[in-house]
């Protein structure tokens, strides 16, 4: 579409300064060659506007000559060509202008303003057309940088989606894992909670597949996700494992990424809990300030332990998600102090808006 005829707005503007430069015209050629001003601006302000519709020309052949894919003496050939015919028809229109107005009493306008001074006339349509070519150059110029820009953004939000979804799937992996290799420990030593263990495994994987389709789930889902996994854990560890809760209700409401405490409670079952002969309490917290939702997760933990790298692979595939999702480099902070290991993740508070979008928390 045309950038100039398409809109109205455009065209107004387009217009005005095209009046302006009929005035400027009726200055250079109309008052300072010997013309009264009424009869200057009668002849050339009309004659203005004509030409900015001639002009409007001048984009096709940018459009078919442009300046990046095409050489440049077939550019410099059709400007030339483009711009002889403009200004010849706009010398012509400017004849026909004279002799009206001539008939209607403006005697100077054919004798003084035009007659003598046609070939002027002509060399200025010329050199005005051209002009309006670079206008548009610029213009298809400046286009050409949107549309790269848009799709430089366009194809940055398809790689963190396709980063997001391929961190997603080394998670899914990393927790299916654990929990089966939890259901092969039980077999031999207790077949009936191996069994009621399979059940529980289940019913916690087709929520996770319900919830995990989603980009972003309430903290209320979250949490009752990672409750039906402990679950599962409490069958192989009984009494050993203790949970204890502790949210604020309007942290419950904020939206997060699925599966994002999976990887937290799993390192604190089997590089904390399991690692201890008395067992130990799992503390999540969730706190909402301001913007910021803060998710907290502490375990007991052996300090003589052996290092495994399951721990530190979960936490840096956390890591790198939310900085995918969020842009955040430090939302994950974990630290161990006197046989306590602490993981806190701060991410921005999205309240759950049920219809629209999500609402950024102030």
């Amino acid at each position: 579409m045309h950038p100039i005829l398409g809109s109205v707005r455009r065209l107004g503007i387009y217009l005005l300064a095209w009046i302006l430069i009929g005035l400027l015209l009726s200055v250079g050629l109309g008052f300072s060659r010997g013309g009264d001003w009424l009869t200057a601006l009668v002849f050339f302000v009309p004659l203005g506007v004509v030409y900015a519709l001639i002009t409007q020309s001048a984009w096709y052949v940018c459009r078919i000559f442009p300046l990046v894919r095409s050489r440049a003496w077939p550019v410099a050939v059709a400007q030339v060509f483009a711009a002889i015919f403009a200004s010849a028809v706009w010398v012509a229109a400017a004849g026909a202008w004279a002799r009206t107005l001539e008939a209607a009493g403006f005697e100077a306008a054919g004798g003084t303003l035009y007659d003598t001074q046609r070939p002027l006339l002509f060399v200025v349509g010329a050199l005005l057309f051209w002009l309006v070519s670079v206008f548009f150059y610029l213009l298809i110029a400046f286009d050409a940088s949107k549309d790269a820009e848009r799709a430089n953004v366009e194809l940055s939000l398809l790689a963190r989606e396709a980063e997001l979804k391929a961190l997603r799937a080394q998670i899914d992996p990393h927790f299916i894992f654990n929990s089966l290799h939890s259901i092969s420990a039980l077999t031999a030593s207790n077949p009936e909670a191996a069994r009621r263990m399979c059940l529980l495994l289940a019913d916690f994987l087709r929520e996770t597949l319900r919830l995990g389709g989603n980009e972003q789930i309430p903290l209320a889902e979250e949490l009752a996700l990672a409750d039906r996994f402990l679950a599962i854990e409490q069958v192989r560890l009984g009494a050993r494992l203790h949970v204890a809760r502790e949210t604020d209700p309007g942290a419950t409401t904020c939206l997060v990424p699925p599966l994002l405490l999976q990887p937290l409670v799993e390192n604190a079952v089997n590089h904390g809990i399991a690692q201890l002969v008395e067992g130990g309490t799992i503390r999540m917290a969730a706190t909402c300030t301001g913007s910021t939702l803060t998710i907290t997760v502490e375990n007991p933990c052996d300090p003589d332990r052996a290092r495994t790298r399951g721990v530190g692979l979960g936490l840096e595939l956390l890591r790198k998600r939310l900085t995918s999702q969020y842009g955040s480099v430090d939302a994950v902070y974990a630290q161990e102090r006197e046989g306590q290991f602490r993981v806190e993740v701060r991410i921005p508070a999205f309240a759950n808006v049920t219809a629209g979008k999500p609402e950024a928390l102030a």
